[in-house]
């Protein structure tokens, strides 16, 4: 039986944030300081320490300032109209641009914050400038990293503690939201009025002023994720079932190098950033031949030519002594880095390549693209409002317009440090505003036929195999019809993914020529102009309200 809803008080305004990433993290910690006085619970359906976040290993990207008596070159060769260049470069022409420059402004000041709020950057040997890191597709230095290659886990672990000393945040951990609560809001439009909880203690309600979503990513979609277990796609899924419009759904980055061995942990960009490069089973280096950047081309460029080749050469044995049998044709040499350096600059990656029983000092790792972060999700302006009213979505369930067509790499933290900041302002100031998105109504079921029982692995080959790095509209129409067939699980998480991967399927079917992560190998040269707008679509009965 499900409790009675908990009502706030008539004084304070009461937000429930959703996931405890930095996305969430940070929303909750800048809703305490613009408004102490403010009740906020932070909702987590596991510890607050397990979350995408915890295994970003690139850093985050950034065009600070000099420091006081640093050294001026360090900072002052960069700019932040070249990193929105950048990031609209990335993009493949479905960038917001707007969008984009509120990121590169907002970061000196998100840096600044994360400082005060106990984060510890990496230095230069002097000591006076954080340490910067060249990244692919970055045109100059701009990646600051926390202990070398522990990015996402210092951020957590920092964050987190500074949430868990606020008495003024109720932490709720082990609890799933299965719904949002709404209510009739002006002209027949429904608004966000708290969340439908559930854990092992039983069900309840709670009631709210404002809801936001920080749940991450849908990882889990695919066989190969860099992705924690619980990347389901939950936020995308509760705000689609509460009317939200989602948008570019079919962009689906996939992490050029994902070590090849069981759960597939990242191996940073930043090591090839370092002078690491990508072999194939010769030993020899083959990106140039897709790219003029080669090893430092964007994302979605290397992990086509990785999976290129491991199509073409799959089962060929590869270099060093771990090749019998052979797992993939494509491996990363950092051995050029040397040793020492490499237990310097990477030192979670020396230690997790060790575990793996590989010396990636002398010689190459596998690797192999795995999915890694969701350009599209749920549609928000710039301080995070979705087309439901009091209903906000900060980090990757969000889709601000920043990546486009794809994410430039270590943009992901500050996006979700910026617009966590400011959608935190937007909620402290009370100022009631509802974007407006040029949608089309979707009705999935309407080309639903669900008698098929299936699993997540089921899920996540069927996913790979039609709609991973290389598609085809054949592959995709039969990924679709299959997912038609699916049965609605009563697991909750399966449930989400189901959701989220017909909508992505749906979302590429409609998109028939290549567009940055969205490849068609079948329409590979892409359109002769600009690309297609992005699509915006809400379940067919709010669209026809």
């Amino acid at each position: 039986m499900r409790r009675p809803i908990h009502g706030g008080t008539t004084q304070h305004r009461r937000t429930v944030v959703v996931g405890a990433g930095i996305a969430g993290l940070q929303t909750v910690l800048a809703l305490r300081r613009l408004d102490p006085d403010a009740e906020v619970v932070l909702v987590s359906k596991t510890s607050l320490a397990e979350s995408n976040t915890r295994y970003a290993q690139g850093g985050i990207a950034a065009v600070v300032p000099p420091a006081a008596g640093g050294n001026e070159a360090a900072g002052g060769q960069d700019s932040v109209a070249a990193h929105v260049a950048d990031t609209l470069v990335a993009g493949a022409g479905l960038s917001d641009a707007t969008a984009a420059a509120v990121l590169c402004a907002g970061a000196a000041d998100a840096i600044a914050g994360l400082e005060r709020d106990g984060v510890v950057f990496d230095r230069t040997e002097d000591g006076r400038e954080p340490a910067r890191g060249r990244e692919a597709a970055h045109s100059a230095p701009r990646i600051l990293h926390l202990g070398g290659d522990a990015t996402g886990a210092g951020l957590v672990a920092t964050l987190t503690a500074a949430v868990r000393d606020d008495p003024g945040v109720r932490i709720l951990e082990d609890v799933v939201v299965a719904r949002i609560l709404q209510s009739r809001h002006g002209h027949g439009q429904r608004r966000a009025v708290g969340v439908a909880l559930v854990s092992g203690a039983g069900a309840w309600d709670l009631a709210a002023d404002a809801v936001v979503l920080a749940t991450g990513g849908a990882g889990q979609l695919f066989a190969h994720t860099t992705n924690p277990a619980i990347a389901t796609g939950d936020g995308v899924a509760l705000a689609w079932q509460a009317g939200a419009a989602v948008a570019d759904l079919e962009f689906f980055q996939f992490h050029p190098t994902a070590l090849d061995v069981p759960g597939h942990p990242l191996i940073s960009e930043a090591v090839r950033g370092e002078g690491a490069l990508l072999v194939d089973a010769d030993g020899q280096p083959f990106m140039r031949h897709h790219h003029p950047d080669g090893d430092l081309a964007p994302r979605d460029v290397v992990s086509r030519g990785i999976a290129t080749h491991l199509m073409r050469d799959a089962g060929v044995p590869g270099p060093g002594p771990l090749d019998d049998p052979p797992r993939t044709a494509v491996y990363l040499d950092a051995t050029a880095l040397g040793a020492p350096f490499l237990a310097r600059r990477f030192p979670s990656l020396s230690a997790l390549t060790s575990r793996h029983g590989f010396d990636w000092a002398a010689h190459p790792v596998p690797v192999v693209p795995a999915a890694h972060y969701w350009m599209g999700g749920v549609c928000t302006d710039t301080d995070g409002r979705t087309s439901v009213p009091g209903l906000f979505a900060v980090g990757e369930v969000a889709r601000t317009g920043v990546h486009g067509a794809n994410r430039l790499a270590s943009n992901s933290l500050l996006e979700a440090v910026v617009f966590a900041n400011r959608c935190a302002a937007a909620i402290a100031s009370g100022v009631q505003r509802t974007p407006v998105f040029d949608v089309e109504p979707l009705d999935l079921d309407a080309t639903a036929a669900p008698t098929q029982s299936f699993t997540r692995r089921d899920l996540q080959h069927l996913m790979s195999d039609h709609a991973g790095v290389l598609r085809t509209g054949a592959g995709l129409g039969l990924a679709a019809k299959h997912l038609a067939s699916y049965r609605a699980p009563d697991d909750a998480e399966l449930a989400n993914l189901l959701l989220c991967a017909r909508l992505l399927v749906h979302a590429a079917l409609h998109r028939p020529d290549s567009c940055g992560a969205h490849f068609r190998a079948d329409r590979a040269a892409g359109p002769e102009g600009p690309p297609a707008p992005s699509m915006f679509y809400v379940r067919a009965t709010e669209g026809a309200a």
